[in-house]
């Protein structure tokens, strides 16, 4: 049941998006269409499920201090967490380059609509603030960081798909001129956050 609670906290009450607001500058600027979003959504997901554990890793076995004692009991003083940035941006911008490889294999218009922002992925602040929470979380083994993982990348899907399905609509729809555009996107967004707040009682 734990693991519950964590899958459901990191998608709606920890939401990247709207608890945290990372990831803004791609969450704004490939949320003009649903199509988009949803490719974009995809790859984050998959990105923050391989990229947590396989971090979760290196935190545990490399870089922490003490880590390094299933080598020999005299690396116990040996602390390598200055390094933590480096790796886990190198792990990061090796599934996005992953990524990158397969949408545009697969599906090449997708590729091209999402354009520059498919490798700035690689530095999404919500990516790599997945992989920092975990650190600050200390969780207890992989399978948390995994759920932990999935679920953020989950929360990020389904905020920039409900922006992009949003934004599609009110194209049609009488706004006023100063606020078209990123103006009522913003605002749309500080509501959606504020919506998100109720489900901070969850308990499962």
């Amino acid at each position: 049941m734990d693991y519950v609670n964590l899958f459901v906290r990191s998608i709606f009450i920890e939401n990247m998006v709207f608890a945290y607001f990372l990831g803004m500058c791609s969450y704004l600027a490939v949320s003009k269409t649903v199509k988009t979003a949803v490719g974009l959504g995809f790859a984050v997901v998959f990105v923050l499920s391989i990229t947590v554990p396989i971090n979760y890793l290196l935190d545990s076995y490399l870089l922490r201090s003490g880590a390094l004692t299933w080598l020999d009991s005299s690396y116990a003083d040996v602390d390598l967490s200055f390094l933590s940035f480096i790796m886990f941006i190198a792990v990061i911008a090796s599934m996005v380059q992953l990524v990158e490889m397969i949408v545009e294999k697969i599906a090449p218009a997708l590729y091209g609509a999402l354009g520059i922002f498919l490798p700035l992925i690689a530095v999404n602040c919500a990516i790599l603030g997945g992989s920092l929470f975990m650190q600050q979380k200390d969780f207890g083994g992989i399978l948390e960081s995994t759920i932990y993982g999935t679920g953020s990348g989950i929360g990020f899907f389904l905020a920039i798909l409900a922006i992009a399905a949003i934004r599609e609509k009110i194209a049609y729809s009488n706004i006023p001129a100063p606020l078209r555009g990123l103006g009522i996107t913003f605002i749309i967004t500080g509501l959606m956050a504020i919506g998100f707040m109720s489900f901070m009682g969850i308990k499962i």
